[in-house]
């Protein structure tokens, strides 16, 4: 008999939670403006609640990791 690991269930964000991760910098109707643009991180909708990936979350703010103004990537705000 083989003892399987249980799976884990992957970490999943609110908009709320995301705006509150990231100091209310970024607001709920902010995230609802961009998932409609194609913009930030990516989502899916679970319920019919929208949900981020902390996996997705965490790629997103690494692709915008900066040591200066001049090296910050603005394209997903444009």
């Amino acid at each position: 008999m083989s003892l399987q690991k249980p799976k884990t269930q992957p970490i999943m964000l609110s908009p709320e939670q995301l705006s509150d991760r990231w100091g209310n910098a970024v607001g709920v109707p902010t995230l609802a403006n961009w998932r409609v643009k194609g913009k930030g991180p990516r989502f899916v909708k679970v319920g019919g609640r929208v949900r981020y990936p902390i996996v997705d979350v965490e790629q997103w703010e690494e692709k915008r990791r900066a040591a200066s103004t001049a090296e910050y990537d603005r394209s997903d705000f444009d």
